[in-house]
């Protein structure tokens, strides 16, 4: 009775659990998941401490490429067997532009695009492509100060600039009282589609903190 009981206890868990995948086969997913980081926020929780080269002021960087996730409709895959080779210095560092350290570029091709079926290069370039392709809101570079917003504010903003998206395609997550991040959900294409619900995770927050470029 004991292991009946631990058994059900076991299961109920998993089910209600993402369910992350590690050593996935390359290329066995359902759609993106593009990651675009607000750098000063970034800065203020986490990458001040680390004195990361990303949150110098000369650089001013606002919305970022954190990354380009492939993702199953319950869960993702993660560090996926590849006969891929890894990216070259030249292509971790010709991504700091847009994701801020080469250090970044690195991390996102081993845990992400691993599972993605590419090759490094294509990958970084379908990452580009897709950080291109999504219009970031102008009127968040403009701020001079920081201030406290709720998140639905930031999605508005989003889904202003860009009309191919819907709330259904889109995420404002929240850490540390700030907004963290926008997701916006893509097929292999980069067409817009719906998030699975272990994506959607909107922030609720009336009162989100947003620091303004360095």
């Amino acid at each position: 009775m004991r292991s009946l009981i631990v058994s059900l206890i076991t299961s109920i868990s998993l089910l209600t659990q993402p369910l992350l995948a590690e050593g996935e086969r390359a290329g066995e997913f359902d759609y993106y998941v593009l990651a675009l980081s607000w750098s000063p926020n970034w800065c203020a929780v986490e990458g001040d401490a680390r004195n990361s080269e990303q949150c110098e002021p000369q650089h001013d960087y606002g919305w970022i490429l954190h990354g380009l996730w492939p993702q199953f409709h319950r869960g993702w895959p993660s560090y996926c067997r590849t006969v891929e080779t890894p990216p070259r210095r030249e292509q971790t560092a010709a991504m700091r532009d847009i994701m801020g350290t080469s250090g970044l570029a690195w991390h996102q091709w081993k845990k992400h695009g691993t599972c993605s079926g590419l090759s490094s290069a294509a990958y970084f370039d379908l990452s580009r492509q897709a950080f291109d392709a999504v219009q970031k809101p102008a009127i968040f570079r403009k701020l001079d100060k920081a201030v406290k917003l709720p998140a639905s504010l930031v999605e508005e903003a989003f889904l202003k600039d860009n009309l191919l998206l819907s709330k259904d395609s889109l995420t404002i997550t929240c850490r540390q009282g700030y907004i963290q991040e926008a997701r916006v959900c893509l097929s292999r294409s980069l067409d817009p589609v719906p998030c699975g619900r272990d994506v959607i995770k909107d922030c609720t927050l009336d009162d989100a903190l947003f620091e303004p470029l360095r």
